[in-house]
C-alpha cells in the first residue's frame, strides 16, 4: 500500500513539474520580443523536449516500480519457503 502511495506521489510530482515547466515556457515565450511564427516554433520545440523528458522520467519510474515488485516477490517467495520448511521440514 505504501509503495502505491509513493508511486502516486512521484507521478503527481512529475505532473506538477511538467505543468510548471510548460506554463513557465509559454509565459516566457509570450513576453519574448519575437515574431509570432518564431514563438510558435519555439513553443513546439519546447513541447517536444518536455514530452521527451516526461517520457524518460515515466520510464524510469516504471522501471523502478518493476524492480520493487520483483524484489518483493523474491522476499515473499523466500519467506513462504521458510514457513513451509518450519511447518513440514521433510516436504519442503
Amino acid at each position: 500500500m505504501q509503495n502505491q502511495d509513493e508511486r502516486s506521489g512521484v507521478l503527481y510530482l512529475l505532473a506538477g513539474i511538467g505543468l510548471g515547466v510548460l506554463i513557465g515556457a509559454v509565459i516566457g515565450l509570450l513576453f519574448a520580443p519575437k515574431p509570432g511564427e518564431e514563438i510558435r516554433g519555439d513553443l513546439s520545440q519546447r513541447m517536444h523536449d518536455l514530452t521527451e523528458k516526461v517520457r524518460e522520467l515515466s520510464q524510469q519510474v516504471y522501471e523502478r516500480g518493476g524492480e520493487t515488485v520483483r524484489n518483493l516477490r523474491e522476499k515473499v517467495g523466500r519467506k513462504a519457503h521458510e514457513v513451509a520448511e518450519e511447518i513440514a521440514p521433510d516436504e519442503a
